[in-house]
């Protein structure tokens, strides 16, 4: 259940609360009240993963009507997850999964790393579908329409870095569940492109004429009805598409390495949500463009994934359809650190002692992404009882970061 936490003026929307106040920063409740003050904003959902972000707070739901703030998108436009259970059982798995984390390292560039000879785009088929991805000549048509003071001259880069990974807290996973089953996650969004935009369309908007009072220049917005809330829609939801393609194709490059390791795998249906990105919705009879800032949507019967840390369990979730919470749910564990502070306290060898057992890095290049670093997952899980049902909790036997 929430906490109702009050806003900054009489007029503020509404602040639910899925977390307990009392353990939330003081500049992360700030940054709530003051979305909550905005005279566009009809309500702020609060999941149990929240912690500081820039522009808005991560963690947060915030339903707007006519109006959007690119801040509070951020800048990595549809970053979400992809999962798929397969046929395979942990017994199949060898001893040494060092080769098998080294094979899909290959198939699937990460950090700083592109596909130089391109992917072979008419052949993706996402694990479980009966039919190759389609709409990609659409698709690329529609780079051509993007705002071209980002876009010029990057066509190229823009192709090389689909099916990429990226870095930061990125991954690409081997998971078992309770029952010993094999499951393939990963986690990235809209690459370098889905940043350029992003951080464009924020510079716009801090120099509208609305924008010019804000208490908080990173939650200035677009609205609706003008030609800046056009080009920005136009933008983000391309961008959207991108992080949602990016995600397949990786899907299916690492799907194709388990089936040259294991013939016989089969696949169920994949699972796909986002975490970062805007929707339009209806609440109340209302047309509301609603950003998950760091939250999945949770309506009654979606499919979505929860995520923990480098060593520690992630969850497959059903939604329960919560209207207080405009149909939302959290995103992961949550950040407790930033990541300046987690390489300052924690040092490789805690990072080789928190991730026994998972076939990953351990060196000082993801200290940051210790599980210390981030919230206890099952404490998360426990607040938002209310917002989904657990399917499936898992655990990581191979990590891959960038």
């Amino acid at each position: 259940m929430y906490t109702t936490v009050p806003g900054s003026t009489e007029h503020s929307s509404p602040i639910r609360m899925w977390a307990d106040p009392e353990s939330v920063e003081p500049q992360a409740l700030e940054q709530l009240r003051n979305v909550a003050a905005l005279p566009w904003t009809r309500g702020v959902a609060v999941m149990p993963d929240v912690h500081l972000g820039i522009g808005a707070t991560v963690g947060s739901v915030i339903a707007m009507e006519g109006a959007v703030s690119p801040a509070a998108v951020g800048v990595d436009i549809g970053c979400g997850m992809s999962a798929v259970k397969t046929t395979l059982s942990a017994d199949q798995l060898p001893d040494d999964l060092g080769k098998l984390r080294t094979r899909i390292e290959q198939a699937i560039p990460v950090g700083r790393g592109v596909h130089h000879k391109g992917v072979r785009l008419e052949a993706v088929q996402e694990p479980g579908a009966k039919k190759p991805m389609r709409g990609w000549h659409d698709f690329w048509e529609g780079f051509d329409e993007l705002e071209p003071s980002v876009t010029r001259g990057k066509r190229g880069r823009v192709s090389e870095q689909m099916g990429t990974l990226g870095g930061g807290n990125h991954f690409v996973e081997v998971n078992l569940d309770a029952r010993g089953t094999v499951w393939l996650m990963l986690h990235s969004g809209s690459r370098g492109i889905g940043n350029q935009l992003a951080a464009h369309h924020i510079e716009v908007a801090r120099t509208l004429p609305q924008n010019q009072d804000l208490r908080d220049p990173d939650l200035a917005v677009f609205l609706a009805d003008t030609p800046q809330m056009a080009a920005y829609r136009r933008d983000l939801f391309w961008a959207q598409e991108y992080a949602r393609r990016n995600r397949a194709v990786m899907l299916w490059l690492f799907s194709e390495v388990m089936r040259k390791e294991f013939p016989k795998i089969g696949f169920d249906k994949a699972i796909s949500c986002h975490h970062n990105y805007v929707a339009e919705e209806t609440y109340d009879g209302v047309d509301v463009l609603v950003t998950r800032k760091g939250a999945i949507r949770a309506a009654g019967g979606d499919l979505g994934i929860i995520p923990g840390s480098m060593g520690t369990g992630s969850y497959i979730v059903r939604g329960l359809g919560n209207d207080e919470a405009f149909n939302s749910a959290s995103h992961g564990a949550g950040r407790r650190m930033s990541r300046t502070q987690a390489r300052k306290q924690f040092t490789v060898e805690d990072l080789k002692q928190q991730t026994k057992g998972v076939e990953c890095r351990k060196d000082p290049g993801v200290v940051d992404e210790i599980p210390g670093a981030y919230k206890d997952i099952r404490s998360v899980m426990a607040q938002q009882t209310d917002l989904v049902e657990i399917v499936a909790e898992l655990k990581q036997v191979v990590c891959v970061k960038g």
